[in-house]
């Protein structure tokens, strides 16, 4: 198996089973023209992550890492109408080219995107939920700077309503994650969430391991209030 199969495959499963999407396609295009990384989701994961949203009837949604704003347009798309996803994004060009590419996906009124460092704007996060006595998060995705994958998830426990998600992006890191003499910090920071994921009493959790047109990763799911 290689890269060329996998991604033919990935080509091919999209083509079948995600529909074409103009606004996905601009969002890509400005980001590209804008000069952000091409590390967003690829069309087979962002329909993964809507259909997750659908499955918990998020009305809620917390996401960490914008980049561009494919994967909020995803996720943003599965809420109702009253429903709110806020992002934390730490770089402000990446911040502004998703803000335009959301408010012409048509979803501005949905989503709320936050400059800065996440770890800093967590706490005034908790403390807006607990002054409105706003319900929790039924769905939460880390895809942010990896070496603080484990604090982001420890935040987010405490942020989700019971029987909410957690999903975590590239916590396989082309296998390398089963290597604890590999020194990578967003290796060592793959091994550390999986680690405070086995900890945590409050939580049920695995990783699927996935190939496709993004290579040989993998993401963690977690459901917050059951123990396994």
């Amino acid at each position: 198996m290689s890269l060329q199969q996998w991604t033919a495959v990935d080509n091919y499963i999209a083509g079948a089973l995600v529909e074409p999407d103009a606004a996905v396609a601009a969002a890509l295009a400005a980001s590209d023209a804008a000069g952000l990384p091409a590390i967003g989701v690829s069309p087979t994961q962002g329909k993964l992550l809507n259909l997750l949203a659908r499955l918990v009837s998020a009305r809620r949604i917390l996401e960490f890492g914008t980049l561009g704003g494919c994967s909020t347009i995803w996720l943003a798309r599965a809420l109702p109408p009253d429903g709110r996803l806020i992002t934390l994004e730490s770089v402000p060009k990446h911040a502004e080219v998703a803000r335009a590419n959301i408010a012409r996906a048509g979803l501005a009124d949905l989503v709320d995107v936050r400059l800065g460092e996440a770890l800093d704007t967590l706490p005034q996060l908790a403390k807006e939920l607990d002054d409105e006595h706003a319900d929790p998060f039924d769905l939460v995705f880390i895809d942010a700077d990896k070496p603080h994958n484990a604090d982001y998830f420890t935040w987010s426990v405490g942020l989700t309503r019971p029987g909410g998600v957690i999903i975590v992006d590239n916590v396989v890191r082309g296998g390398a994650v089963a290597d604890e003499h590999n020194a990578n910090p967003d290796v060592q920071g793959a091994r550390r969430l999986t680690e405070v994921m086995a900890a945590d009493p409050l939580v049920s959790a695995t990783v699927i391991q996935t190939v496709g047109v993004k290579g040989y990763d993998g993401f963690a799911i977690a459901i917050v209030g059951q123990s396994a």
